[in-house]
């Protein structure tokens, strides 16, 4: 494996966890203004979230990071051609953080009630765009020969790329859903449930669909050496499992599944571009490729030698965190946000 590959494989890495981690909090902002009206059970709700949703947003921070470094002329294109669509995301996820620290500090409800939608909008609108932005890496681009991208937003928001993003929406919605029933109780945890069995449904469907459209809007099949290519089958499996779960209220394994359904689909992607990282729709001899985005050998082998430090330092943190708050949230624990 050669240090290019070895930095495609370790930022695949970086999405897989960023989509699980953020993916369950951004779907508990979602849920969150449908979980109920009284403020002591939303409180509950984002208290849910409140000592990971930090942590889990660090995996995009060290992706883009890992992209500028090792892959500059990729973070150059992806940020000129989707300036808009990125600047929105930015927005919205810095109005989410401070909705966190801000609702509860006014006891007016209507301040508390305009905090509650910002955390919706800040959740929604990356989980919309995150589909969106994956469709058009999938799709392709207009990009020339000098590597930048000549299109325009309303070029991103084809037919396509919508579908994924609304299908993200669910999934992520879905994720939190389940997330909730293993973190509250009581009829918090009924609620989230009862709102991850509706889900559940319109979610699929339009899983599968948006899978059946990647036949004909992409190459990504065909270049995994098997269509429709045994890792997407996996990734449609395990979302099909989870209905069973949840009528057995087992809300743990139904979690377990949409974690592999959402981290088989980054995968499936990650191997259907290798070794592209954005594709060309002017022409395929001019799509982006590890090898002619990429920083020099050294800084790879240094940048390398960063991750293998980090990464699992990283990782062990974020373990450890979970384990001390894995503890059920009720609406007579000590608040926070």
């Amino acid at each position: 494996m050669d240090l290019q590959t070895l930095w495609f494989v370790i930022i695949a890495f970086l999405f897989i966890s960023f989509f699980v981690l953020e993916g369950f909090d951004f779907g508990v902002g979602i849920l969150l203004p449908f979980m109920s009206r009284d403020d002591r059970e939303r409180r509950a709700v984002i208290n849910t979230i409140g000592p990971f949703w930090d942590g889990n947003e660090m995996w995009l921070i060290s992706a883009g990071g890992a992209m500028f470094a090792v892959f500059p002329k990729w973070y150059a294109t992806l940020f000129s051609g989707f300036y808009l669509m990125l600047i929105l995301m930015l927005v919205a996820l810095i109005f989410r953080g401070v909705a966190f620290e801000f609702r509860s500090k006014h006891e007016s409800p209507a301040w508390r009630n305009f905090w509650d939608w910002s955390i919706f909008g800040g959740s929604a609108i990356p989980a919309l765009l995150w589909g969106i932005a994956i469709a058009n890496f999938m799709r392709g681009v207009p990009i020339d020969s000098s590597m930048n991208a000549t299109g325009g937003l309303l070029n991103l928001l084809n037919p396509y790329a919508l579908l994924c993003g609304v299908t993200s929406l669910l999934i992520f919605s879905l994720h939190g859903a389940i997330f909730l029933a293993l973190k509250t109780t009581a009829a918090l945890k009924e609620k989230a449930m009862s709102l991850a069995r509706k889900l559940w449904a319109p979610a699929t469907l339009l899983c599968i669909i948006f899978m059946a459209c990647t036949v004909t809007e992409t190459d990504l099949y065909l270049r995994l050496g098997i269509n429709p290519g045994t890792v997407p089958v996996f990734s449609v499996l395990a979302l099909v499992s989870v209905i069973f779960m949840l009528q057995k209220n087992a809300a743990g394994w139904a979690f377990a599944m949409t974690t592999v359904a959402i981290a088989f689909s980054t995968i499936t992607i990650f191997m259907g571009l290798y070794p592209r990282v954005l594709v060309s729709s002017l022409n395929p001899a001019w799509s982006l490729t590890i090898y002619n985005s990429s920083s020099s050998l050294y800084s790879l082998g240094i940048m390398s030698i960063v991750a293998m430090i980090f990464i699992p330092i990283i990782m062990i943190y974020q373990g450890w965190s979970y384990w001390v708050f894995r503890q059920r949230v009720t609406v007579d624990s000590e608040l926070e946000y």
